[in-house]
């Protein structure tokens, strides 16, 4: 790769750097490393590690002690920190709003520093509003007024405010309940797969860093660099036994999820809300008019009488259509029919998996993974 090339692809390079406090307390060791352009790069580790320290450190919120944090090859210690904060985005643990602000005025808050209009500050927050999923209503209220997930949601729409190329992401949803948290995790990836910001984000949780990350960078205590890799990497080939511990004992399903189903499809009988049940069979799925799951229900006690909501076992993810085998033998295993309900991007019912087959997909890809590397997978 020609020099040129890669300077266009690096965004963020830590280079030998480190954070002493005083007394002696090291909170960054030596760290080098490449935050690519355009990808999502996670810092993962136990409490001390230095995580929030190392993320802090790229804004100038904390200054360092040695080494230099460049971006696109200048040295933010050259740069004024103001400007440079100004053209990075960042998200904290509750959104970090101004709750004396509305909704709209906090999104419009660092597009005014910069000296734009009232009118343009105005749209570019009511344009982002929707982009994180955010009714128009919800834009004259104060933070208080709103859930821990639509704080999150605001927090996420003020960074992105004045479109910066750099997203700082410090534990930005271990406040919010794990369906919230869930949901806000695939609406950064929706979002990134439309703007291509580069993203450093810090979490405590290995599924999220593998969920989101491009590459997971681990850091033992005293911010010492243990590993960076992709996730499938990371999760497959530890590269030491302190990595190996944190990723987890449970790495090998988590690694499924970097693995395509090719899983066998199951035609489903289906009841709709409201329908008469009229079949005696243990479990039945209802679906509603347009054919997306809703539940299921056990039809023995429920012939001769229409289904309604609170007929309904909402137990089961579901997986999506040409998904991974993690997703796959989840939605069988958590169904209360033992049944996977698999959907299409829109999410209506295309069929249901077994778990018995999807674990004879999982042993083919382990024979697969053999016959191509010449060892185990």
């Amino acid at each position: 790769m020609s020099v040129v090339a890669d300077t266009l692809e690096r965004m963020i390079r830590f280079d030998r750097v480190t954070k002493t406090y005083p007394g002696g307390t090291v909170a960054v060791d030596d760290l080098t490393l490449e935050a690519p352009r355009g990808q999502i790069t996670v810092l993962v580790g136990p409490s001390g590690c230095g995580k929030t320290t190392s993320l802090r450190l790229v804004n100038r919120m904390v200054e360092p002690t040695s080494g230099t944090i460049t971006l696109d090859g200048t040295d933010t210690g050259s740069m004024s920190a103001t400007e440079l904060r100004r053209g990075i985005g960042y998200v904290i643990q509750h959104g970090g709003l101004f709750p004396h602000r509305t909704v709209e005025h906090n999104v419009m808050t660092v597009p005014k520093l910069l000296g734009w209009s009232t009118d343009k500050a105005r749209t570019r927050a009511r344009e982002l509003l929707e982009v994180v999923g955010l009714a128009p209503e919800l834009a004259g209220r104060y933070p208080a007024q709103l859930s821990g997930g639509q704080q999150q949601r605001v927090g996420v729409a003020r960074a992105l405010a004045a479109d910066p190329p750099v997203l700082l992401m410090d534990e930005p949803f271990s406040a919010v309940d794990p369906v919230v948290r869930d949901a806000l995790q695939d609406e950064l990836l929706t979002l990134q797969a439309q703007l291509h910001k580069t993203i450093l984000l810090v979490t405590h949780d290995i599924d999220e860093a593998v969920k989101l990350g491009n590459q997971v960078a681990v850091l033992r205590v005293g911010g010492e660099l243990a590993q960076v890799d992709a996730p499938a990497r990371l999760l497959a080939e530890p590269a030491d036994d302190f990595v190996a511990d944190f990723v987890g004992r449970d790495r090998g399903y988590r690694s499924l999820a970097f693995q395509a189903a090719d899983v066998p499809l199951h035609r489903e009988h289906t009841i709709r809300l409201g329908e008469t049940v009229e079949d005696a069979s243990d479990w039945q799925l209802v679906v509603d008019d347009d054919g997306r799951p809703q539940g299921w229900v056990r039809a023995g006690s429920l012939v001769g009488r229409p289904v309604g909501k609170d007929d309904l076992r909402l137990g089961g993810t579901l997986a999506g259509q040409g998904g991974t085998l993690r997703a796959h033998l989840d939605a069988a295993l958590s169904s209360p029919s033992r049944r996977g309900v698999v959907v299409d991007g829109d999410g209506v019912l295309v069929g249901i998996v077994h778990p018995g087959e999807v674990l004879a997909a999982i042993e083919a890809a382990g024979r697969a993974g053999v016959a191509d590397d010449g060892e185990p997978a």
